[in-house]
C-alpha cells in the first residue's frame, strides 16, 4: 500500500527533477529517497521517471503526479473543512501571488471587514501556481501573466500598459514613449528569471532578435524602483506600481510596443471546497474597483 509520505516525496522529486535537491528540501538521505521512488514505482509496475541523463520525469509520471496532487489535496481539503466545522470564525484563507504590491488595498479592506479572517500570504511563481491550487496548497492565486493548465477557473482583474522607469537626468525622461530597440543600448534593472516582468523583457527583446543589457536583478520591487531613481540604470515599471512610486527621482514613459502590457487574473480551483475566508477574500478581489488606484471611501 503506498504511504502518505511516499506520496509527498514523490512529488518534490517530480518538482525538481533532481534527487539530491529533493532529498535537501525533504531532509532524508539521498539512498533513502531513491528507494522509496523504487519501491513506488515497483508498487506501481511502472517506471516515473527517464533516467538516461538528467532524470526527468516520463509521461506515466506526469499523469501520476496530477493524480496525486489531487488526492493530497482532497486530504488537506478535508482536513480543513473539519477544522471549519470545529472551530470558531471563518477559517483560514491562503493567497499566493507573485507581487503583493497590487494587493495591498484589496487586502487591507479585506482585513477590516473580516477582522476573524486568517490570512496566509505566499510568494510564488506563476509557473508554480497551477500545482500549488491542484494540491491545494493554496486557495487563490493572483498573476501577471497567464497560467495555462486545466482545471482552473479565473476571472480578469484588470490589464494595463508596462512603461520604463528612468531617473530624472536620463536622456528619455520627459519623452512620451521609447521603442524596445531603444532599450536595448540601455542598463537595465530587472527582476530575476521567473518573474512576470523578466518574462516579458525576454519576451519583448527575443521577438526583436535583441539581447538586453541586464545591471541587476532583484525580487524586490521597491528595489529595483530606488535603483531607477539612484540612477543605476532603468527598467519596466507597470502603470499600477507608477502611482505608488511618485515620491521617486524618477519619471515613467510608455513603451512603443502593444504587447508591453500585463493582464492580472485571479485564479483558484475548478470545484475546490473554499473556506467561508477564501470565497470571501475571492469576493473582494474579483469585485475590487481598480481603476481608483486606492482604497474605496465604501467597501
Amino acid at each position: 500500500m503506498m504511504e502518505l509520505n511516499s506520496l509527498k516525496q514523490f512529488l518534490v522529486v517530480a518538482r525538481l527533477e533532481h534527487l539530491s535537491r529533493a532529498a535537501e528540501e525533504l531532509y532524508v538521505a539521498q539512498p533513502s529517497l531513491s528507494r522509496t521512488i523504487a519501491r513506488l514505482e515497483g508498487e506501481l509496475g511502472a517506471p516515473l521517471f527517464d533516467r538516461s541523463g538528467r532524470l526527468r520525469l516520463n509521461d506515466a509520471g506526469r499523469r501520476f503526479r496530477d493524480h496525486v496532487e489531487r488526492a493530497l489535496g482532497e486530504l488537506e481539503a478535508g482536513r480543513r473543512a473539519v477544522a471549519e466545522t470545529t472551530g470558531d470564525g471563518l477559517g483560514t484563507v491562503r493567497l499566493a501571488s507573485e507581487t503583493f504590491l497590487t494587493l495591498t488595498d484589496p487586502l487591507a479592506a479585506y482585513k477590516r471587514a473580516h477582522p476573524s479572517a486568517e490570512i496566509e500570504l505566499h510568494w510564488s511563481l506563476a509557473e508554480d501556481m497551477a500545482r500549488l491550487l491542484r494540491s491545494q496548497d493554496v486557495d487563490l492565486c493572483v498573476t501577471s501573466q497567464p497560467i495555462r493548465a486545466e482545471g482552473l477557473e479565473s476571472v480578469r482583474l484588470f490589464d494595463e500598459a508596462v512603461g520604463v522607469g528612468v531617473p530624472l537626468d536620463h536622456p528619455f525622461a520627459g519623452r512620451e514613449s521609447v521603442s524596445i530597440e531603444e532599450l536595448a543600448d540601455q542598463p537595465l534593472i530587472t527582476a530575476r528569471k521567473g518573474h512576470w516582468i523578466r518574462r516579458l523583457l525576454d519576451r519583448l527583446f527575443a521577438a526583436r532578435e535583441l539581447t538586453p543589457k541586464i545591471v541587476c536583478e532583484s525580487d524586490e520591487p521597491s528595489a529595483i524602483a530606488s535603483l531607477i531613481g539612484a540612477g543605476i540604470g532603468i527598467g519596466l515599471v507597470p502603470a499600477f506600481a507608477r502611482r505608488i512610486t511618485m515620491d521617486l527621482p524618477a519619471t515613467w514613459a510608455a513603451v512603443d510596443s502593444p504587447d508591453c502590457r500585463r493582464s492580472v487574473t485571479l485564479h483558484w480551483g475548478a470545484g475546490s471546497r473554499l473556506s467561508a475566508a477564501a470565497r470571501l477574500m475571492r469576493t473582494t478581489i474579483a469585485d475590487w474597483d481598480w481603476t481608483a488606484g486606492g482604497l474605496p471611501e465604501q467597501r
